[in-house]
């Protein structure tokens, strides 16, 4: 029997990498996708679209309204800024948390995907965070991860109890997103159903100008494929 694993899933370039890299590896996958107020909620449409290809039957959207709090582009009234120079490495650019960071949003998504975990019997919690071509977000880094699996040991009676150790696997962590790409092609991902824009349109066309279509298209262009997503202008 396949060992089950929870999959942080937003319908985004890197999380359909990993369900598909957690597949590979021969795990029972159940996903998870948060719709927490985000301006382009439209990927959660997109996380469907990635389960339902996957053939993933339990695939949970849970709401929660981070807007309550607000303090980012992606919950609040806030510009999402545009032509960083990020994919170019510019140093500002890299080294300052951006507007588009989630207050603790990634703790939130892994203690939530924590307790389905423990619920379910599962002992692998799988994210695609990456620390290497992405917006500089502190809870996106290694030593986030690794504090966060020793919180996950200690706060949980699965793990205190001795019924098994919590893994979070970041396969992506380290890569560049030309090398995400690569892998995923490997493993056969259809990019044309994931989503990354912070901007979209209301139809779902690509900004090509945030922070998240700067860093794709410089992946797609350096791993020698065509992005296959709509964006509102030629790029």
């Amino acid at each position: 029997m396949k060992k089950k694993a929870v999959v942080l899933l937003s319908g985004g370039l890197d999380s359909t990498t990993v369900l598909a890299y957690a597949i590979d590896k021969g795990f029972a996958p159940h996903a998870i996708s948060f719709a927490y107020g985000q301006r382009h909620a439209i990927e959660i449409e997109n996380a469907k679209q990635v389960a339902k290809h996957y053939k993933i039957k339990d695939h949970r959207i849970i709401n929660i309204d981070l807007r309550q709090f607000g303090g980012s582009a992606l919950t609040d009234n806030i510009e999402v800024p545009k032509n960083t120079g990020i994919e170019n490495g510019d140093e500002d650019a890299r080294d300052n948390i951006p507007v588009t960071y989630v207050p603790a949003r990634n703790t939130i998504f892994l203690a939530y995907a924590l307790g389905l975990a423990e619920t379910i019997g599962a002992f692998d919690i799988f994210v695609g965070v990456n620390a290497l071509d992405y917006s500089g977000y502190p809870d996106c880094r290694p030593n986030y991860i690794t504090t966060f699996e020793k919180l996950a040991n200690l706060a949980t009676a699965a793990a205190v109890e001795g019924r098994g150790v919590f893994t979070i696997h970041a396969p992506l962590i380290t890569l560049s997103k030309a090398n995400i790409i690569r892998l995923g092609k490997s493993l056969g991902v259809d990019y044309s159903i994931t989503h990354s824009c912070y901007d979209p349109t209301p139809d779902g066309k690509a900004c090509g100008k945030c922070d998240s279509c700067k860093l794709r298209l410089k992946g797609f262009a350096e791993a020698g494929y065509n992005d296959p997503l709509p964006y509102v202008n030629s790029v």
